[in-house]
Parts: C-alpha cells; sequence; structure tokens
C-alpha cells in the first residue's frame, strides 16, 4: 500500500484507506474516491490530476487527507 501521490502516472490501483476529516472523506466518497474503486494517475503534483469511474478529478495537495492505494498488476 502507498500513497497516491506516489503512484506513477498512467498506473492503475484501488483505493484501499482514505484518511481524513469526516466530511473531507465522505466528499471524496461522493465523487467516486472511496475504498475500492479503481484510479489512475493522470498527472503527479499539485494539482494532481486521476480518473476515476470514467471522470478526471483534481486534487490540491493537503496535509490533512490522505488517500492509500494498492497498485493492480498489468497483464503483460
Amino acid at each position: 500500500m502507498i500513497p497516491l501521490d506516489m503512484l506513477p502516472i498512467g498506473q492503475t490501483a484501488e483505493i484501499a484507506d482514505v484518511l481524513g476529516d469526516l466530511n473531507d472523506v465522505k466528499r471524496l466518497a461522493e465523487m467516486g474516491m472511496r475504498c475500492g474503486a479503481v484510479v489512475q494517475v493522470v498527472q503527479q503534483g499539485s494539482p494532481c490530476i486521476v480518473r476515476v469511474n470514467g471522470c478526471s478529478l483534481c486534487f490540491r495537495e493537503c496535509a490533512h487527507l490522505q488517500v492509500f492505494v494498492q497498485p493492480v498488476a498489468t497483464v503483460a
């Protein structure tokens, strides 16, 4: 399990945990960023852009909110 911001561009991963203020965690869940969702990093840094459920979401760096993911193995 690694922080979402450590996932390389283009890599796909499953969200394993979302930590932070309850309201922030709920808001992310409303946007599809919840445990079990599959995400792909489009752009690293701040802002970070990820694709989830066919939508692109943009996030600025936030010290009090952390998303942890489990990289998904790709079939070669």
